[in-house]
């Protein structure tokens, strides 16, 4: 949008007010600890001036900025607390709880990905659906599951009786449901809780095949592997290229995966099949090709890949920032 052009006539349902811009560039969230301190300040007063009165179409139901976020979207986005739980509450049961913007992300997206658990809170308990998924596929649980809020998890998870089967089972554009999302940055805790919600141990991406524990011997990560092994995952699993976990301890340096899967793996899903070369090692290769990149899932940091925080004008809170072409081959 050109804003150079101050005579244009304002386009229907867009917010044009200068006033709420708040000036920032693609923050990611990493850095979102130092915004937090010195956030824009004229942006959340502009927020608490907003004149909200119980009306059936009162405009700042309709008005969005030019990201598709509403003043709900914006309330979140700058933890103008107040005003967002002040929206929530004259909303309940309405559409616009589910309004998504742009990146198809709701209000509720918003604020697990800046963990305000009271925010969360209010949206569930005033009905807004926690099935929706934003531009990459991804359920509120999911973002969650990748950021590890142990707030916004339990909320999730404790809030929606109704809907956590299915999104259990709903799996996000790169074929992962929210255990592989767990299982890939490491959380035990979170692993321990979705399968004791019902989550399938056992459950292969939708991509490769892989499951939980292929992707932990993948990430080297023993305590991961010794959990899943003692809540009964099956060591004899094959992805779709035919590998058992076994497989992929060849040529790792970690030698206690190797040993703990050894005794409990079938001895014809030991060795690698006898028609593996170089070639196909490297059409197959779990060491970096096959699991998501820094820029994807963040693997066992995740402060490598935060999400973009972006103002009301050229910037907003983006959503997860996966790339289109995933490296697993979906």
């Amino acid at each position: 949008m050109d804003y150079s052009c101050k005579e244009r006539a304002h386009k229907a349902g867009t917010l044009v007010d200068e006033r709420l811009d708040s000036g920032l560039d693609s923050l990611r969230e990493d850095d979102a600890a130092d915004y937090c301190c010195a956030r824009d300040e004229p942006v959340t007063v502009e927020l608490s001036k907003l004149s909200i009165v119980e009306a059936h179409e009162e405009p700042w139901r309709t008005e969005i900025t030019e990201d598709g976020d509403t003043y709900l979207h914006l309330a979140v986005i700058h933890e103008a607390q107040e005003m967002a739980l002040k929206l929530i509450e004259m909303s309940v049961r309405n559409p616009f709880l589910n309004r998504q913007n742009y990146q198809r992300q709701t209000a509720l997206h918003l604020a697990v990905i800046t963990d305000q658990a009271l925010v969360v809170e209010r949206l569930l308990k005033a009905g807004c659906d926690p099935t929706l998924v934003d531009d990459n596929g991804n359920t509120a649980l999911h973002v969650a599951c990748r950021t590890g809020s142990l707030a916004c998890f339990g909320l999730l998870t404790q809030n929606c009786a109704e809907f956590l089967p299915s999104i259990l089972q709903t799996p996000n554009y790169s074929g992962q449901k929210c255990l592989h999302v767990v299982a890939v940055n490491g959380f035990l805790s979170l692993v321990e809780s979705l399968l004791y919600f019902g989550a399938d141990i056992n459950e292969q991406e939708q991509c490769n095949g892989r499951t939980a524990l292929h992707l932990a011997v993948d990430l080297q990560n023993l305590q991961l592997v010794k959990l899943l092994i003692s809540k009964g995952a099956d060591v004899n699993s094959l992805t779709y290229g035919g590998y058992s976990a076994y497989h992929l301890t060849h040529g790792r340096q970690n030698t206690d995966i190797q040993k703990a899967l050894y005794d409990i793996t079938h001895q014809d899903l030991r060795d690698l099949p006898e028609s593996e070369s170089e070639d196909s090692e490297d059409e197959y290769d779990y060491h970096s090709n096959e699991l998501p990149s820094d820029d994807e899932f963040g693997l066992q940091s995740a402060e490598k890949d935060w999400y973009f925080l972006w103002g009301m004008r050229h910037s907003r809170l983006a959503a997860l920032k996966i790339p289109p072409s995933e490296s697993s081959g979906c």
